[in-house]
This record gives structure tokens, sequence and C-alpha cells, in this order.
């Protein structure tokens, strides 16, 4: 087991005052995402086979997608995060697998569920499964599934006037396409009601008792508490590269977030009720890589074009997999997602995704 770099403090893009910045196979001037990034390169450059990742926005999908390979953000509870930084007692923390192929994923993913007592939240997966992930793997699931659409623009700081915009929704029609192709049944566009106003009120809880609970399981802690750690000059720094230089777009009360958060997820069911979907499928990245000159230095572009309804409702699963590349070779990844423990159908669909399409090709940068 080898550990890769990710973005500072476990957020935005994969750049580190430790290690500097990793590079994107694709595009050596690009980074491939975060924060879990040098897991999405390595893999992609077949430094390894499988990685586990950990998304608290979009950092398990975005440098998955931008890697060309396959990224799972599962339930939360189905995996268990003890150890990782962020996570118990905060929610929106979740560790998932990063791989190749779906395949290897679903493997990797077969081994890490399970109850762990010093995660409680695993305490809601129990009994949820039915069977394994490889088990359930079938080249023919999308035949007669009933598929959603997000068509409208979801991503964080994304920006539909540019060439890039452009060149990604280039490849998901291609790829919504391409679901109809393998059998699928296309509701083609959905709209979850009042999504962006929603989204709107994202907001954290302090983090404080989740760092405490890390930090403490270091027998010397560098950082006696958590007040000792943000007033820190480097995490003052990297919170500001991170938002680019800007103020946090989130302006709610906790409290605010948590209606919101009900009221979304309730919205989403019903759409998915009325339509009689089994997933709603958007493209995972709205822009292509960014530059890394332009990520640490000004605009400061970080986590451009990042959807993250999945980790605001962090009760629902999502998969991302390899839809192809953009004119100018740089990859693009779609994302299914579903109700609350459905990962089990999310994980069926991408495969016979991948099976159908095949998208996924090597880097020329690395050796084979």
């Amino acid at each position: 087991m080898r550990a890769t770099t990710l973005g500072e403090l476990a957020g935005g893009d994969a750049h580190g005052s430790l290690f500097g910045s990793t590079k994107n196979v694709y595009d050596l001037e690009r980074t491939p995402g975060g924060s879990s990034g040098g897991s999405g390169a390595s893999l992609s450059a077949n430094l390894g086979a499988v990685a586990i990742g950990q998304e608290g926005l979009a950092s398990i999908r975005r440098p998955s997608a931008w890697s060309s390979i396959v990224g799972i953000r599962p339930t939360l509870g189905l995996v268990s995060r003890t150890g990782a930084y962020g996570c118990w007692p905060s929610k929106s923390g979740s560790l998932g697998p990063m791989a190749r192929t779906v395949e290897d994923a679903a493997r990797l993913l077969d081994v890490i569920v399970g109850y762990d007592p010093e995660d409680p939240s695993t305490a809601h997966g129990v009994g949820k499964l039915s069977t394994s992930f490889v088990e359930a793997l079938d080249p023919e699931a999308l035949r007669g599934a009933r598929i959603g659409i997000i068509r409208e623009t979801i991503g964080l700081g994304s920006d539909p006037a540019a060439d890039d915009f452009a060149k990604v929704r280039t490849v998901f029609g291609g790829a919504v396409a391409e679901l109809a192709a393998a059998g699928a049944e296309i509701v083609d566009p959905v709209q979850i009601k009042d999504l962006h106003a929603l989204l709107a009120k994202r907001s954290f809880d302090s983090g404080k008792e989740a760092f405490e609970n890390w930090m403490g399981r270091n027998a010397n802690p560098p950082y006696k508490s958590f007040e000792e750690f943000v007033s820190q000059p480097q995490f003052k720094k990297a919170m500001w590269l991170r938002g680019g230089g800007r103020p946090s777009p989130w302006t709610a009360s906790y409290e605010e977030y948590l209606e919101a958060r009900q009221e979304l997820m309730t919205n989403l069911l019903v759409l998915m009720a009325d339509e009689d979907l089994d997933a709603i499928v958007h493209v995972t990245v709205e822009h292509t890589p960014t530059l890394i000159e332009e990520g640490i230095n000004p605009p400061y572009h970080n986590m451009k074009g990042a959807p993250h309804l999945n980790t605001f409702l962090y009760e629902v699963p999502s998969l991302t997999v390899p839809a192809g590349f953009t004119d100018d070779v740089l990859p693009v990844g779609i994302t299914f997602l579903g109700r609350p423990y459905s990962d089990l159908d999310m994980i069926r669909f991408g495969y016979a995704y991948e099976q159908a399409t095949k998208h996924r090709v090597a880097p020329t940068t690395t050796p084979a």
C-alpha cells in the first residue's frame, strides 16, 4: 500500500505545499483535479491497480473523470472512514474506490464495505446489500433501464460560454446517444425542482470534532487543538487558494443547509418516482482539466465545473466512468446517480456503459 499526493488539506485541485502540483497524464501542463488527484494520475499512469479516494465535494469523481478512470462515491454508511481526515462525526466526507475499470472498482468495494464501530455511520448500511458488486456486473444492465438526463449547468463556477464547456457538452451528447444504443430508455432532459436555489445553501459543520478525532490517533500530534491548527498561516493560505482568492460562495447557516438538504432529497426522489427513473446521468465535470499555472496563479481556478449534488445529498451514491475525449484529447466522464443505497445498480449501469463503449485509452506520457 502506498500513499499519493492530494490537494492541500484534502481539498481542491492537487496543489500542495509539500510536493507542488500533480500533473495530468493526458496533458502535463494541467491538473488531474482533486483532492484525490495523485490517486487519479497514478492509476491512469498504470502505477497501481486500485486506490481509495476521499470525497467531500467532488474529490473522487473529478480526478477520476479528468484521468479517464472509474471513481465511486458510495452511499454514506457502506464504507468506513475511520482514520481519514475530515470524517466522523462529520458526514459529508466519504471514502470510495478509484480504478481503471468498473470491475476493479467493484472488487475493491466488495472488500471495504462493512460495519465498523469506530465509524457509527456504517451502522446505517448493515443489511442494505444482498450480493457482491462483482457478482452483479452485467454488460446488458442498461437494457430497459430508465435514465434521466440532467442537461442544465450544475457545476461550481461553470462558464457555459467557454470553449471547453462546449467541448465537454459535445462529448456528453455522444454519451447520451451511447446510453440509448446500449438499450436504456432515455428521459431527456429532467429537472430537479429548485435545484440551484437549494444547492446555494450549502454549508459545512466546523470540522472541529472530526479533526480532533483524527489528530488524536497520533501519539504525539503536531497540533493540540483544532483552534491551533486553523490559526496557522499555511492553513489560511490553503483556504484562500482553494477558494480561488475569493470569499466562500456559501453563506447559509448550517441549520439552513440541513433544511435545504431535506427538501432537495425529497425533490430528487419525487422526480425519480414521477418519471420512474432507475438513475440520473450528468456530465461529471463541466470543464476540461485546469491549467496548473491558472490554479497556482491568478485567476486561481480551482474545482471549476465540479457538480456537487451527490455530496450535498450524501446519502446518494454516484459513479463516474470514462465517456471519451474532447477534440483536443482531454478526458470527459459521466456520472450515474441514484437513490440512497442503490450503489449496486449504479455500478451495474456503469459497467454496462463501459463495456459497450470501451472509451478508456491509456496515456502516452507514461510507460505501458
